[in-house]
């Protein structure tokens, strides 16, 4: 399709518009084939700006917990006298609250992920927010491994005589069957 047919003053070499009254121009351009292709690409622009900008990430695969498998009955959490202690039994309570997403024990030689998470709680040790401090390079899925299972270990215990703020981090060493070790736990 043609948005300009030439008119006989354009086959002759001269401009159509050139020279002409300025009211013919204007109604040249805005009634004639001119004006129907500026609408045409106007629409193109509009409709291109509606389509997606972003590629399609890849679902995440699926939880290695079992869909039926109630939620692990956890026991009160101890009161940590500092940001050590509270983080040890942070740690701690995550492995125990997720067992078949976690290992003990020696740390593979070579990670599949390594997410860091923040995570700030309130002064009962619920959690308020957890912030991504580090994606990993491949396997994005185990950040959503890793907060859901921060999620499930809460709350952390009190908080309240510790100094502020209230947050701490924590590294998630994932192997190769997507299980995790708190980096806390790692203690070599």
């Amino acid at each position: 399709m043609r948005c300009i047919e030439p008119t006989p003053e354009a086959a002759a070499g001269r401009s159509p518009l050139k020279g002409a009254p300025l009211a013919d121009r204007r109604s040249r351009i805005r009634g004639g084939r001119l004006g129907g292709c500026i609408g045409v690409v106007a629409l193109g622009l509009v409709l291109g700006a509606c389509a997606p900008s972003r590629p399609r990430v890849p679902e995440p695969a699926p939880q290695h917990r079992p869909s039926g498998q109630p939620p692990v009955a956890m026991p009160r959490p101890a009161r940590a006298s500092s940001w050590e202690q509270y983080q040890v039994q942070a740690a701690r309570r995550m492995v125990m609250a997720n067992p078949a997403n976690t290992y003990v024990g020696t740390v593979p030689d070579v990670l599949l992920a390594v997410p860091v998470l923040e995570i700030e709680v309130d002064a009962d040790g619920d959690v308020r927010k957890i912030k991504v401090l580090r994606y990993p390079g491949q396997a994005l899925d185990t950040v959503q491994i890793a907060i859901e299972a921060v999620k499930r270990a809460a709350p952390f215990g009190d908080v309240s005589r510790l100094p502020k703020p209230w947050r701490f981090a924590e590294v998630f060493l994932f192997d190769d069957n997507r299980r995790f070790m708190p980096r806390t736990l790692d203690v070599d």
